[in-house]
């Protein structure tokens, strides 16, 4: 599945998974150090695509129940088989369909629902930025913090992190919509640092104030991204 939205709808080359089973893994860890290795804790992943061709993909996690990986670049689309090799010598196999994108984005509590993960960009009159959190933590979940637009000489930008989106076609086909109003996209491809963390940058209208929370509806190349959340005071 989607490593963003645990959703089993097809899934784009270069983009996070998620797998999950048993025996997958002899030990818990987690990637450290970029180019991501192929094997962590003796665990690897093989994906072979729709043309017969088996590539090795990068890991980022692995553990007993779950392996996060790296659906290798030019995986061709249609139905590819997935293996994952545990270090003990089980195997675990799986099919899963390819399609040329699949956009997906992250939520702060890491199901692909509710407040997003991404953050808000104040830039004020002077050009001066700030970098403003949109989300916090009660004690038991992450819950929105309220965007507030401030001065009539600041403009707000929203930052959405997600998966699956970077091979899109013209930045055109790429539409927004929060609370069904219409928001200019300004960016939607890799975001840069992280392999297969994709990012999507919204210049935010003030007709937005006081809206309270409400969703994000991300549409690309006709295919709609799972809905997150933001609020606005």
């Amino acid at each position: 599945v989607s490593a963003a939205n645990f959703s089993p709808a097809p899934l784009a080359a270069e983009s996070i998974a998620s797998a999950f089973g048993t025996n997958l893994a002899t030990t818990i860890t987690g990637a450290t150090t970029l180019p991501l290795p192929t094997t962590l804790g003796g665990t690897r992943v093989f994906v072979t695509d729709s043309e017969n061709v088996e590539r090795e993909a990068a890991l980022f996690f692995v553990s007993p129940q779950q392996v996060n990986y790296l659906i290798p670049a030019n995986t061709a689309p249609g139905e590819a088989k997935v293996i994952i090799a545990s270090d003990d010598g089980s195997l675990s196999s799986a099919t899963m369909q390819v399609a040329p994108l699949a956009p997906s984005l992250f939520s702060a509590n890491a199901d692909g629902t509710g407040v997003a993960s991404a953050f808000a960009l104040r830039v004020a009159a002077n050009n001066a930025q700030s970098y403003e959190t949109i989300a916090k933590y009660d004690g038991r979940q992450f819950v929105a913090t309220p965007i507030d637009f401030g001065s009539a000489s600041d403009q707000i930008y929203l930052v959405l992190y997600g998966t699956g989106l970077r091979h899109r076609s013209e930045l055109s086909q790429v539409t927004a919509k929060i609370g069904g109003t219409d928001v200019e996209v300004l960016y939607a491809g890799p975001q840069g640092d992280f392999a297969g963390l994709d990012q999507v940058n919204l210049k935010l209208p003030r007709s937005l104030a006081g809206r309270g929370e409400t969703d994000i509806a991300l549409m690309i190349d006709g295919r709609a991204a799972n809905l997150v959340r933001v609020s606005f005071r």
